[in-house]
């Protein structure tokens, strides 16, 4: 051994650490336009779900949108 070694705080200092603080998460406040198709309209006001509900929350609520509009342009290619 070399006789050096650097300090290390307790186990119980540094589980009493604070926590970081969840940041706050409000509502954007964003307005979606409607398109005038009732299914791409729907898609767009599942957006309204994510107002207020933290990032790792969004994924799932994108992959809706993201299914629901392809779902409306596979629609337009069968007319």
């Amino acid at each position: 051994m070399s006789g050096t070694s650097e300090p290390t705080a307790p186990p119980d200092e540094a589980s009493s650490a604070p926590e970081a603080a969840a940041p706050q998460v409000g509502p954007l406040g964003v307005e979606p336009v409607p398109t005038g198709h009732p299914a791409v309209d729907a898609g767009l006001a599942r957006l309204e779900a994510l107002d207020g509900v933290p990032a790792e929350a969004h994924v799932a609520v994108y992959e809706d949108v993201h299914q629901r509009l392809a779902d409306a342009l596979a629609a337009l290619d069968q007319e």
